[in-house]
């Protein structure tokens, strides 16, 4: 079949015969081809239910069915299998609507190339053809040459029709390109297409896609006739731009809905912080499509309410409906996020079994959820393994290795990236910056970010500035970071003023930490981080008034403290520890364990650092309230629930203080056991002792 196709295509018709009237070995007639072909449902049965051979001739509607066939199964070799059978009995070649279906099947059989093969050898051409191309084109990706295709066929004196303007208006929409939509919206109304409801539905998609809601309202207010597809673009356009209630006055006016009507409101409440709502909508869906299920993993992940994502989750295997690529990569990243590494391996299971390991994206997540859940080991070999990478499989890693404190192992695969076919993006370079700053390399750093520029002519966002007024900080150049940050081409936020900040707490700069937090609280007067940060720095050089000042600052402008909080996976169940948290069901044991543990610790050398304890109390006051800290709560509850010898994996919300650092590396000795505490900024990997971020953090 596929050296009948290969001649075929390459017009050599006596070979392409040859071995086509080979694969048959019976001989009915025209009639009684076509009535096998409506008897056995060829477009639903399959290619080999067609027992013809050598003299057997079709009809139109027999070679209707053959493609509509291929169409079905996406089968390229069965499409040009049947293309090399019309042309050997030369059946009327010069025959437009023929031709055209030719073009059409290949193009929906996914080979773009053909398609315009065929289009470009074809004798004559009407709208049907010109139409067609401009449909493959949009549907590929390719919106800047349909929209060529279209200034040809006008060109070429070519009357559009409605198929025409249904096809050239998504072009316009993928390119945003508002002007030229509108031209073709004037011709549209010449040509007499505006009450077309396919037409009107695509101006109105097209209006949604290039920002302007007021003319998408306009067409579609003059509509005379509507469908589902008319109300759906307007409903995302509304809630995309915030305007959750209007598009739920349009979701409840609409006469039907579509799976799609019911994902875009899910959608539009979840990216609008509305989750209660979106789930709410959701169970109200008569009968949910994986769409509509990923939907809503998605928006409880996006509303950092992971463990909710992955209820979903399993609640939609257990009725039945398989996850797809979507799904799989929206319920990785809630796993990422609650560093859920059981469920996540779990997961991956379920991936290899449902065949999308090889999928370039599924893949990607699973580099990015094993970095964050704290096995780069299973991130760097789910890398290698992959059959194709892109650019978010490279830099998943490139940042995985950042966050781990691997900065050579960052820098040598960002090489490795250079050298192969895939250029690094903006998000890449924010990876390989952090790989810098969390080894204090400065000059590195400094190279990276002109290259950025220089070499891939990628501009300078406020992320990239962050890491660069976060590497000079840190390392103890404030004077450089704030020059930095006065020199910026964009005008910083809140975010590069916090990192200066936060070289000041860690260098004891009060001087210059008063002028930045000043600078902060005009910036984000509700940020709570910027008062602790501030209330650090008083409390390390014991100005315990100025501490209390800023407190009366909170309270007075209603600024509530984020408390600390740290979770852990343990038997494929996620338990979270507040600090001080006395409702915890299993906190009288945890509790009692940390006071032995604390004992042991103070033996083998350990001492309180109650710099850390911001309180203006007596030191063993300020030792309780120490111990109280979240992440010491959370390993010891994983020490005394997780396998002798397994490794504790912890994640923080905030940045892990000084005394738990210290506390760690002593546990980690003492028990003999490697944890890993994932904090805001960084992962810590505590060993005999020792950290992997050698106190620079």
């Amino acid at each position: 079949m596929k050296r009948a196709a290969f001649f075929c295509h390459n017009q050599n018709k006596l070979a392409a015969a040859e071995i086509f009237h080979s694969m048959f070995h019976l001989q009915p007639t025209k009639l009684a081809t076509t009535k096998i072909i409506d008897n056995n449902n060829y477009h639903k049965n399959g290619f080999q239910t067609l027992p013809y051979q050598q003299g057997t001739v079709l009809d139109s509607a027999a070679y209707a069915s053959l493609m509509q066939g291929c169409i079905g199964r996406k089968s390229l070799s069965e499409s040009k299998l049947i293309h090399a059978h019309i042309i050997i009995t030369g059946f009327r070649s010069r025959d437009i609507e023929m031709n055209n279906r030719i073009v059409t099947m290949y193009a929906k059989c996914g080979t773009l190339e053909d398609a315009r093969k065929m289009f470009d050898e074809m004798p004559e051409r009407n709208v049907v053809s010109w139409s067609a191309m401009i449909a493959t084109y949009g549907r590929h990706g390719h919106a800047e040459e349909a929209l060529r295709f279209f200034r040809r066929m006008r060109n070429e004196c070519i009357e559009p029709n409605e198929f025409t303007f249904a096809s050239v208006l998504p072009a316009c929409a993928g390119l945003a390109a508002l002007e030229l939509g509108r031209q073709v919206h004037e011709y549209i109304i010449r040509c007499g297409y505006q009450s077309n409801v396919y037409v009107a539905s695509a101006l109105v998609d097209m209006y949604v896609k290039c920002g302007n809601l007021e003319d998408a309202r306009q067409v579609f207010d003059k509509m005379s006739e509507r469908n589902v597809v008319s109300w759906n673009p307007l409903i995302v356009g509304y809630a995309q731009d915030g305007n959750v209630d209007e598009a739920r006055r349009l979701f409840e006016k609409m006469p039907e809905r579509s799976g799609v009507s019911w994902t875009a409101m899910i959608v539009g409440y979840a990216q609008n912080g509305h989750a209660d709502e979106a789930a709410e909508l959701f169970r109200k869906i008569p009968q949910p499509t994986v769409i509509s299920w990923t939907a809503m993993i998605t928006g409880y992940a996006q509303n950092g309410r992971y463990d909710e994502a992955l209820e979903v989750f399993l609640q939609m295997k257990l009725v039945g409906v398989k996850p797809d690529s979507d799904t799989f990569a929206s319920v990785l990243s809630a796993c990422a996020n609650l560093a859920a590494l059981e469920h996540g391996k779990g997961f991956h299971e379920d991936i290899i079994t449902s065949g999308f390991e090889a999928d370039v994206f599924v893949g990607s997540a699973l580099i990015d959820m094993y970095a964050k859940c704290g096995s780069i080991e299973s991130a760097h070999k789910m890398f290698e393994n992959m059959p194709r990478r892109n650019v978010v499989s490279w830099t998943a890693l490139i940042v995985g290795y950042a966050i781990h404190g691997w900065s050579k192992e960052a820098f040598h695969l960002f090489e490795q990236m250079q050298h192969s076919d895939t250029a690094p993006d903006h998000v890449t370079f924010v990876g390989i910056l952090s790989a810098c700053c969390y080894a204090g390399l400065v000059d590195k750093g400094q190279q990276y970010f002109d290259s950025m520029s220089r070499d891939y002519y990628i501009m300078p966002s406020l992320e990239h500035c962050r890491c660069m007024v976060d590497l000079l900080g840190r390392a103890g150049y404030l004077n450089e970071a704030k020059e930095f940050i006065n020199k910026m081409p964009i005008k910083p936020d809140a975010a590069v003023w916090g990192c200066l900040l936060g070289a000041c707490t860690i260098h004891a700069n009060v001087v210059l930490g008063e002028r930045v937090a000043e600078s902060l609280f005009e910036l984000d007067p509700k940020n709570a981080a910027y008062y602790v940060q501030l209330s650090n720095l008083y409390a390390a050089a014991g100005r315990w008034n100025d501490i209390e000042r800023v407190r009366n600052m909170m309270k007075d402008r209603k600024v509530e403290k984020m408390p600390g909080c740290s979770w852990i996976e343990v038997n494929n169940k996620v338990y979270a520890f507040l600090m001080g948290d006395g409702s915890h069901p299993h906190i009288d044991r945890t509790y009692a364990e940390l006071v032995r543990l604390s004992a042991r610790m103070k033996e083998a050398g350990y001492v309180p650092d109650t710099r850390y304890a911001l309180h203006d109390v007596d030191e063993e006051q300020k030792e309780y309230v120490l111990r109280n800290h979240s992440e010491k709560l959370a390993i010891v509850f994983g020490l005394m629930n997780k396998s002798p010898g397994t490794t504790i994996r912890v994640v923080k919300n905030l940045r892990v203080c000084g005394d738990c650092h210290s506390a760690t590396k002593f546990i980690s000795q003492i028990v003999a056991r490697e944890i890993i505490v994932r904090d805001a900024n960084r992962f810590h990997h505590f060993k005999d002792g020792l950290c992997s971020c050698r106190d620079y953090w």
